[in-house]
This record gives C-alpha cells, sequence and structure tokens, in this order.
C-alpha cells in the first residue's frame, strides 16, 4: 500500500510568519504545538495519518498569518 493512502497531505511551516496565535494547536493537537522558547509553530507530526486529516485543515485556514500550507500528495 502506498504511503499516501496512509498519509494525508504533507505540512509546510513559515515560521518566520507565524504569529504565535496557537489556533493550529487547538485545531489539531495531535499534529502542531508551540515552541516554548519563542511561542512559534512546531510540527509534532510532518505526514499525520489521514484520519488527522480534517484537523490539520481546519488549523491551516484558521492560521491568522498563513504560516501553514498543505502540500496535497500527487
Amino acid at each position: 500500500m502506498a504511503d499516501d493512502v496512509l498519509t494525508g497531505p504533507r505540512i509546510e511551516l513559515d515560521r518566520d510568519a507565524c504569529c504565535s496565535s496557537g489556533n493550529c494547536v487547538g485545531a489539531a493537537p495531535e499534529v502542531f504545538d508551540q515552541d516554548e522558547a519563542d511561542g512559534l509553530v512546531m510540527l509534532r507530526i510532518q505526514r499525520p495519518p489521514a484520519d488527522l486529516t480534517p484537523g490539520v485543515r481546519r488549523a491551516a485556514q484558521l492560521c491568522p498569518s498563513g504560516a501553514i500550507r498543505l502540500v496535497e500528495p500527487a
């Protein structure tokens, strides 16, 4: 079975754009975290399983700075 069947979109972060709102952590705490030092977004899982995709999509939608980008499997 192909990896893409087991996983959702690949997540790319722009930590320079992150404004530390924490919306991503609220939407998908299994996938996103905030750095304790500066509050910027961090990934727990770069290619989360497909069952977490709805939360990941919601996190990207809620990000006020556009720091989260989803790259769909080919």
